[in-house]
């Protein structure tokens, strides 16, 4: 019995999922596991290091910034830009050259890494008190000793990230998406195991581990889908060169975005110690539907419109509207839930015995604000990707200057000339997120013409369906706390949180139906199909057979 468990898990991780809902159900369902994890690490972070030291909890947040730069500037802009769609149309073409193509590709960003990596290890101070407000020199310390040890991990996450895109444009989805999961698994292992005798280092050190689960977990399925590596630097194939095109936009993209991010640590860090630890805490939680449904259908999409993408721009539109409709649908009641919900949810996801009132009212207020960017930083997942897959990197780069610009503006303005503090930073990201996710479908509107009259009773329907859903949350709430629960109890808590959700979701159900919301059906067919959960993991055919005995990757 256990050698057919093991057998029928094999058969899963090695199946290709060709639809995209089929491959989004995948990356979301261990998006959501990794998110739950994250929460639950979130979680010991706040009781372990809030009450007696959240100065160093400030540090350990902030010491992501610089090591983050890295890997977005060198890997994200390279996957999602560039790699990905070139990738896939080579896989197409030719499978040999396609792997020459990618071992050339990582062989140069190595070189380029271990050069940037370098010049920040030695430069680590400077660069700390560059991007940091009121940080003491104590803290800057720290911030140094922490940048220097998560840069490590940075080199496990791109290599891994790199094998992800492979195995995706493999369409396989299921272990690239297991991969986010044991890097969380790291870092609680890490403060259980270790912060009671080293501090605030131990989450650190559980971020090189989880790190490292990261890239290993991903390692023997790439030897089964047949990738080959060479140790070649060929700048001139053109692969590489139309890698390099593409990925100079997108690099200056995240450019910009990185210093909208750093100015956003810097404001942070200038106010009140435990400021920037419950911006964090917010923006988390506000990120799980966008992780949970942008990210997903985005990333299951970007293969299947690259190898559409300029040719068959009929399809390519039918397509991206499927995915673009879907992800909205989905995340409006889970705007409405966070909006409405956001105490409860706050006192559930960091409600330690270190975490005060006050930081709970704080970091909810801040919730509240950050849930109305949900939609638009979950669509924006999927309209980048549009232009990618039309092999357009230049219109993002641009319209991420204008939002940035604005997003920078507002912060500091809402922020010191108005006295919002962290409440500015969340109106500033909220205002930004939606101006961007505007002029982006404006753009690419302007490059495929969608049918708009179908756009707006959609969004109508959708719309009146989720504003009806707030109503029907804000009422049990207000009910059950008021009149039947003590929520002072954590239990009552959770109860109420329950009632109300299934309230406002069964509300939500009955206008889509009565309103014909076509991506109820979606839903619904995707609901039934989750019964049969290996048939969904598998769609369609299997490639590969499970072997006794696997290879791992082979070096030629």
């Amino acid at each position: 019995m256990f050698k057919d468990f093991l057998r029928n898990g094999k058969v899963i991780l090695l199946r290709r999922q060709t639809n995209i809902i089929a491959a989004a159900v995948v990356i979301a369902i261990f998006y959501g596991a990794s998110m739950i994890l994250g929460i639950f690490r979130d979680r010991l972070l706040v009781g372990r290091f809030y009450a007696c030291c959240r100065t160093d909890l400030d540090v350990y947040w902030a010491a992501f910034r610089l090591p983050d730069t890295v890997f977005q500037l060198l890997v994200i802009g390279a996957l999602s830009a560039a790699f990905i769609p070139v990738f896939s149309e080579y896989l197409l073409k030719d499978k040999k050259e396609a792997y020459q193509v990618a071992s050339s590709v990582i062989n140069i960003l190595l070189l380029i890494f271990f050069f940037l990596v370098s010049v920040i290890f030695i430069f680590a101070r400077p660069f700390s008190e560059l991007i940091t407000g009121a940080f003491s020199q104590s803290q800057i310390s720290l911030m140094v000793i922490l940048t220097r040890i998560m840069l490590v991990a940075q080199l496990f996450f791109l290599l891994s990230n790199f094998l992800t895109g492979m195995i995706q444009s493999h369409q396989r989805f299921l272990v690239p998406a297991l991969a986010p999961v044991v890097y969380n698994l790291g870092i609680i292992f890490g403060i259980l195991a270790f912060s009671s005798t080293l501090g605030i280092y131990a989450p650190t050190i559980g971020v090189v581990l989880g790190a490292f689960f990261h890239f290993l977990v991903q390692v023997p399925l790439m030897g089964k889908i047949g990738m080959t590596y060479r140790l070649s630097f060929n700048w001139h194939h053109p692969g590489v060169r139309e890698i390099g095109k593409l990925m100079a936009p997108r690099s200056l993209a995240l450019a910009i975005a990185q210093i909208e991010a750093t100015v956003a640590l810097f404001l942070a860090t200038s106010l009140t110690a435990g400021s920037l630890t419950i911006f964090y805490l917010a923006s988390h939680l506000m990120q799980l539907p966008v992780r949970l449904v942008g990210i997903p259908i985005g990333q299951a999409t970007l293969p299947v419109l690259s190898q559409q993408g300029r040719e068959e721009l009929v399809e390519f539109k039918k397509i991206f509207l499927a995915s673009f409709w879907q992800i909205i649908y989905l995340v409006l009641p889970a705007t409405a839930i966070l909006l409405i919900l956001r105490i409860p949810i706050v006192r559930l996801a960091f409600g330690a015995r270190g975490f005060p009132w006050q930081a709970t009212i704080l970091t909810g207020q801040a919730l509240a604000i950050f849930s109305l960017a949900i939609i638009g930083q979950a669509i924006v997942q999927l309209l980048v990707r549009g232009f990618y897959a039309l092999h357009n990197t230049k219109t993002p780069l641009l319209i991420g200057l204008v939002c940035t610009a604005i997003n920078i503006f507002l912060s500091i303005w809402l922020t010191f000339s108005l006295g919002w503090g962290i409440l500015g930073l969340a109106t500033a990201t909220s205002v930004a997120s939606f101006l961007h996710a505007a002029l982006l479908f404006f753009y690419l509107d302007r490059k495929v013409n969608f049918d708009k009259r179908p756009l707006l009773v959609s969004f109508a329907k959708m719309g009146s369906a989720a504003f009806a859903t707030a109503v029907f949350l804000w009422v049990p709430m207000r009910v059950l706390d008021r009149f039947i629960l003590d929520t002072t109890y954590t239990i009552n808590l959770l109860i109420l949180t329950i009632i109300a959700t299934i309230v406002g979701l069964v509300v939500y159900f009955i206008l889509s139906w009565f309103l014909k919301i076509e991506e109820l059906k979606t839903l619904i067919g995707l609901a039934q199909k989750l019964g049969q959960w290996r048939k969904i993991l598998g769609e369609s055919e299997e490639i590969l057979e499970p072997q006794v005995h696997s290879s791992g990757p082979t070096t030629t």
